[in-house]
């Protein structure tokens, strides 16, 4: 074969491997090559929670910031500003998990919350301190559910069984509650869903150990309303 002929026939041969490599290469089917990581796209249900949560996390610090200012009882305005202190800075963590990962957080509180804040404000006292712990728990409740569904199920089960055993310990020493400790994300082969999740996981200990607290500022209060 004539010199110029093989030049052509090994061109016409590399074309057709390129072009065979690149089809491989869009192909959704084929093996990812050596080093690459997961998805990483952008779900409907990641930006539905980051929303959620982000509308959430906004209205608990709106409301405690009224109650550091207002609240009658010492512990109820320190609460308050704990509140206002913890989920300012997890509010900042899903802020930048957000830009990151092009998602939005929520840009203002819902109207419910609002027309809560507004209702809040009207009271005074005890019926503020009470109106405030009670809308605490509501949110915490709702927010602890929203992050439980973003945590490996199996570690939330670990603590609350960890936390009865302790319980059910005679050891007459302060107990840890176990739920409130560090917990796992639920795993994903997403990139962005895996990092969602790792924002949940580590506010989760805060916003439980917030729930806990607020329920027992309500049993206080109530005493108290009762003497």
């Amino acid at each position: 074969m004539a010199p110029l002929a093989i030049a052509a026939a090994l061109t016409v041969g590399c074309n057709r491997t390129d072009n065979g490599t690149s089809a491989r290469a869009g192909d959704a089917n084929a093996p990812a090559a050596a080093g690459t990581s997961g998805r990483t796209e952008v779900s409907s249900a990641d930006r539905d929670f980051v929303q959620d949560v982000s509308r959430m996390n906004a209205a608990e610090i709106d409301l405690s910031r009224l109650a550091a200012t207002r609240a009658s009882s010492p512990d109820v305005k320190q609460f308050a500003q704990k509140l206002v202190d913890e989920h300012t800075a997890a509010g900042a963590k899903l802020s930048g998990v957000a830009t990151q990962n092009g998602l939005q957080t929520a840009a203002d509180i819902d109207d419910a919350h609002r027309k809560l804040h507004d209702d809040l404000a009207g009271k005074q006292g005890l019926d503020f301190d009470k109106g405030y712990i009670d809308a605490m728990i509501d949110d915490h409740n709702k927010m602890v559910d929203k992050l439980e569904s973003r945590i490996d199920k199996t570690t939330i089960e670990r603590r609350s069984g960890d936390a009865a055993n302790a319980g059910a310990s005679s050891d007459t020493s302060p107990k840890v509650d176990m739920k409130a400790q560090s917990v796992l994300p639920e795993k994903s082969d997403n990139e962005v869903t895996a990092r969602v999740n790792a924002w949940a996981a580590d506010a989760y200990p805060d916003t439980y150990a917030h729930l806990q607290q607020a329920k027992s500022l309500h049993d206080t209060l109530k005493k108290r309303s009762t003497h």
